[in-house]
Protein backbone atom coordinates (compact mmCIF):
# COMPACT_ATOMS: atom_id res chain seq x y z
CA UNK A 1 0.00 0.00 0.00
CA UNK A 2 1.08 3.61 -1.08
CA UNK A 3 2.75 5.60 2.25
CA UNK A 4 0.43 8.45 2.98
CA UNK A 5 1.10 12.30 1.88
CA UNK A 6 0.02 14.87 4.38
CA UNK A 7 -1.10 18.03 2.69
CA UNK A 8 -1.19 21.41 5.12
CA UNK A 9 -2.41 24.80 4.64
CA UNK A 10 0.19 27.39 5.46
CA UNK A 11 -1.14 30.61 7.20
CA UNK A 12 -2.32 29.96 10.47
CA UNK A 13 -1.50 26.17 10.23
CA UNK A 14 1.81 25.09 9.34
CA UNK A 15 3.02 29.01 10.10
CA UNK A 16 1.79 31.64 12.41
CA UNK A 17 1.76 34.94 10.03
CA UNK A 18 -0.80 36.96 11.39
CA UNK A 19 2.04 39.97 12.78
CA UNK A 20 3.24 39.86 9.00
CA UNK A 21 0.29 39.60 7.34
CA UNK A 22 -1.09 42.48 9.05
CA UNK A 23 1.77 44.73 9.08
CA UNK A 24 2.10 44.36 5.27
CA UNK A 25 -1.44 44.88 5.20
CA UNK A 26 -1.20 48.29 7.09
CA UNK A 27 1.74 49.28 4.50
CA UNK A 28 -0.46 48.83 1.69
CA UNK A 29 -3.87 50.26 2.76
CA UNK A 30 -2.37 53.14 5.18
CA UNK A 31 -1.08 54.69 1.93
CA UNK A 32 -4.70 55.62 0.48
CA UNK A 33 -6.12 56.90 3.82
CA UNK A 34 -7.77 53.51 5.15
CA UNK A 35 -7.59 52.77 8.95
CA UNK A 36 -5.10 50.24 9.92
CA UNK A 37 -6.67 46.41 10.15
CA UNK A 38 -5.75 44.94 14.06
CA UNK A 39 -5.63 40.74 14.42
CA UNK A 40 -9.02 41.13 15.20
CA UNK A 41 -9.79 41.55 12.06
CA UNK A 42 -7.79 39.09 10.52
CA UNK A 43 -9.82 35.51 10.73
CA UNK A 44 -12.21 37.48 8.51
CA UNK A 45 -10.05 38.50 5.58
CA UNK A 46 -7.19 35.39 5.07
CA UNK A 47 -7.62 32.43 3.49
CA UNK A 48 -8.40 33.62 0.28
CA UNK A 49 -5.11 34.84 -0.74
CA UNK A 50 -3.30 38.71 -0.63
CA UNK A 51 -5.89 40.18 -3.36
CA UNK A 52 -9.48 38.69 -2.07
CA UNK A 53 -7.50 39.80 1.66
CA UNK A 54 -7.37 43.25 0.07
CA UNK A 55 -10.31 43.93 -1.27
CA UNK A 56 -11.87 42.65 2.11
CA UNK A 57 -10.17 45.38 4.03
CA UNK A 58 -11.60 47.84 1.51
CA UNK A 59 -14.99 46.59 2.25
CA UNK A 60 -14.22 46.45 5.76
CA UNK A 61 -13.97 49.84 5.87
CA UNK A 62 -16.69 50.96 3.50
CA UNK A 63 -14.46 51.61 0.19
CA UNK A 64 -14.89 50.00 -3.12
CA UNK A 65 -11.41 49.55 -4.64
CA UNK A 66 -10.89 49.85 -8.75
CA UNK A 67 -8.68 47.07 -10.20
CA UNK A 68 -5.88 48.96 -11.48
CA UNK A 69 -5.60 50.30 -7.83
CA UNK A 70 -6.06 46.69 -6.58
CA UNK A 71 -2.99 45.80 -8.54
CA UNK A 72 -0.98 48.44 -7.20
CA UNK A 73 -2.01 47.20 -3.52
CA UNK A 74 -0.75 44.03 -4.31
CA UNK A 75 2.40 45.47 -5.58
CA UNK A 76 2.88 47.22 -2.72
CA UNK A 77 1.73 44.63 0.06
CA UNK A 78 4.05 41.79 -2.03
CA UNK A 79 6.97 44.38 -2.18
CA UNK A 80 6.86 44.89 1.61
CA UNK A 81 5.80 41.20 2.73
CA UNK A 82 8.42 39.66 0.56
CA UNK A 83 11.29 41.83 1.63
CA UNK A 84 10.39 41.41 5.51
CA UNK A 85 10.20 37.35 5.33
CA UNK A 86 10.09 35.40 7.47
CA UNK A 87 9.77 38.38 9.76
CA UNK A 88 8.22 37.30 12.80
CA UNK A 89 6.65 34.25 11.38
CA UNK A 90 7.23 31.32 13.83
CA UNK A 91 5.93 27.40 13.00
CA UNK A 92 3.52 27.08 15.50
CA UNK A 93 4.50 24.61 18.38
CA UNK A 94 5.61 21.06 17.79
CA UNK A 95 5.18 21.23 13.96
CA UNK A 96 8.84 20.86 13.01
CA UNK A 97 8.49 17.79 15.49
CA UNK A 98 5.58 16.54 13.74
CA UNK A 99 7.18 16.46 10.66
CA UNK A 100 9.96 14.95 11.60
CA UNK A 101 7.65 11.90 12.96
CA UNK A 102 5.50 11.66 9.76
CA UNK A 103 8.91 11.87 7.56
CA UNK A 104 10.35 9.38 9.83
CA UNK A 105 7.71 6.99 8.75
CA UNK A 106 8.05 7.56 5.50
CA UNK A 107 5.15 9.68 4.75
CA UNK A 108 5.39 12.46 2.01
CA UNK A 109 4.71 16.29 2.64
CA UNK A 110 2.97 19.10 0.44
CA UNK A 111 1.58 22.46 0.74
CA UNK A 112 -1.49 23.83 -0.64
CA UNK A 113 -2.31 27.23 -0.08
CA UNK A 114 -4.29 30.29 -1.07
CA UNK A 115 -1.05 32.82 -1.09
CA UNK A 116 0.87 32.95 -3.72
CA UNK A 117 3.36 30.63 -4.70
CA UNK A 118 6.33 32.64 -4.92
CA UNK A 119 5.49 34.03 -1.06
CA UNK A 120 4.86 30.66 0.43
CA UNK A 121 8.37 29.23 -1.41
CA UNK A 122 9.99 31.92 0.05
CA UNK A 123 8.37 32.29 3.80
CA UNK A 124 9.10 28.38 3.70
CA UNK A 125 12.54 29.04 2.65
CA UNK A 126 12.99 31.91 4.82
CA UNK A 127 11.98 29.02 7.95
CA UNK A 128 14.16 26.17 6.55
CA UNK A 129 10.93 24.10 5.50
CA UNK A 130 10.91 24.48 2.22
CA UNK A 131 12.98 20.83 1.43
CA UNK A 132 10.57 19.75 3.68
CA UNK A 133 7.87 19.09 1.09
CA UNK A 134 7.45 17.13 -1.97
CA UNK A 135 5.15 19.72 -3.75
CA UNK A 136 3.98 23.26 -2.89
CA UNK A 137 1.07 24.94 -4.69
CA UNK A 138 -0.28 28.54 -4.18
CA UNK A 139 -3.37 30.22 -5.15
CA UNK A 140 -1.86 31.06 -8.46
CA UNK A 141 -0.01 27.65 -9.54
CA UNK A 142 -3.10 26.54 -11.14
CA UNK A 143 -6.12 27.64 -12.88
CA UNK A 144 -8.10 27.17 -9.90
CA UNK A 145 -7.51 27.10 -5.90
CA UNK A 146 -9.16 26.26 -2.75
CA UNK A 147 -11.71 25.01 -2.30
CA UNK A 148 -11.59 23.58 -5.67
CA UNK A 149 -11.18 20.16 -5.80
CA UNK A 150 -8.83 20.33 -8.58
CA UNK A 151 -6.11 22.62 -6.32
CA UNK A 152 -5.66 20.13 -3.61
CA UNK A 153 -5.67 17.08 -6.48
CA UNK A 154 -3.22 18.68 -8.35
CA UNK A 155 -1.18 19.20 -5.54
CA UNK A 156 -1.28 15.98 -4.57
CA UNK A 157 -0.14 14.52 -8.08
CA UNK A 158 2.47 16.85 -8.49
CA UNK A 159 3.73 15.22 -4.91
CA UNK A 160 3.08 12.08 -7.00
CA UNK A 161 0.83 10.70 -4.10
CA UNK A 162 -2.62 9.27 -4.50
CA UNK A 163 -6.01 10.89 -3.24
CA UNK A 164 -6.49 8.13 -1.53
CA UNK A 165 -3.96 7.85 0.25
CA UNK A 166 -4.09 12.12 1.25
CA UNK A 167 -4.83 13.63 4.17
CA UNK A 168 -5.36 17.48 4.33
CA UNK A 169 -4.34 19.31 7.68
CA UNK A 170 -5.86 22.81 8.09
CA UNK A 171 -7.49 25.34 10.12
CA UNK A 172 -10.39 26.74 8.23
CA UNK A 173 -13.59 26.50 6.11
CA UNK A 174 -11.54 26.34 2.89
CA UNK A 175 -9.03 23.42 3.99
CA UNK A 176 -12.43 21.32 4.96
CA UNK A 177 -13.90 22.18 2.01
CA UNK A 178 -11.23 21.50 -0.33
CA UNK A 179 -10.79 17.90 0.97
CA UNK A 180 -14.42 17.32 0.91
CA UNK A 181 -14.81 18.62 -2.63
CA UNK A 182 -11.95 16.23 -3.49
CA UNK A 183 -12.87 13.38 -0.87
CA UNK A 184 -9.91 13.20 1.35
CA UNK A 185 -9.92 13.32 4.78
CA UNK A 186 -9.41 16.62 6.83
CA UNK A 187 -7.63 17.25 10.51
CA UNK A 188 -7.91 20.53 11.41
CA UNK A 189 -6.32 22.67 14.16
CA UNK A 190 -8.40 24.89 16.34
CA UNK A 191 -5.75 27.66 16.59
CA UNK A 192 -5.20 29.34 12.88
CA UNK A 193 -7.23 31.77 11.96
CA UNK A 194 -11.12 30.73 11.22
CA UNK A 195 -13.71 32.84 11.87
CA UNK A 196 -16.09 30.39 13.31
CA UNK A 197 -15.55 27.41 15.68
CA UNK A 198 -13.99 24.78 13.69
CA UNK A 199 -15.84 22.14 15.32
CA UNK A 200 -19.02 23.67 13.41
CA UNK A 201 -16.97 22.53 10.60
CA UNK A 202 -17.37 19.08 11.02
CA UNK A 203 -13.54 18.12 9.61
CA UNK A 204 -12.54 14.35 9.98
CA UNK A 205 -10.83 15.14 13.16
CA UNK A 206 -9.29 18.25 15.30
CA UNK A 207 -6.11 18.57 17.12
CA UNK A 208 -5.56 20.71 19.75
CA UNK A 209 -1.75 20.59 19.45
CA UNK A 210 0.88 19.57 16.77
CA UNK A 211 2.28 16.63 19.26
CA UNK A 212 -1.35 14.95 18.17
CA UNK A 213 -0.26 14.82 14.50
CA UNK A 214 1.33 11.12 14.23
CA UNK A 215 1.57 9.16 11.58
CA UNK A 216 -0.95 6.33 13.71
CA UNK A 217 -3.15 9.05 13.42
CA UNK A 218 -2.74 9.94 9.85
CA UNK A 219 -3.69 5.84 9.23
CA UNK A 220 -6.59 6.08 11.37
CA UNK A 221 -8.15 9.28 9.61
CA UNK A 222 -7.49 7.64 6.08
CA UNK A 223 -9.27 4.34 7.31
CA UNK A 224 -11.75 6.64 8.59
CA UNK A 225 -11.93 5.10 12.16
CA UNK A 226 -14.12 6.69 14.93
CA UNK A 227 -12.27 9.09 17.44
Amino acid sequence: MSLPLVVFDLDGTLVDTAPDLVASLNHAVTQVGLEPVTYADLTHLVGHGARAMIERTFALRGRTIAEDELTRQMNVFVEFYHGSMPGESLPYPGLVEALDRLQDAGMKLAVCTNKPEMLAKRLLEGLGLLDRFAAISGGDTFSVRKPHADHLLSTVANARGLPERAVMVGDSLNDILVARNAAVPSIVVPFGYSDVPIESLLPDRIIGHFDELTPDLVEAVLSRKPK
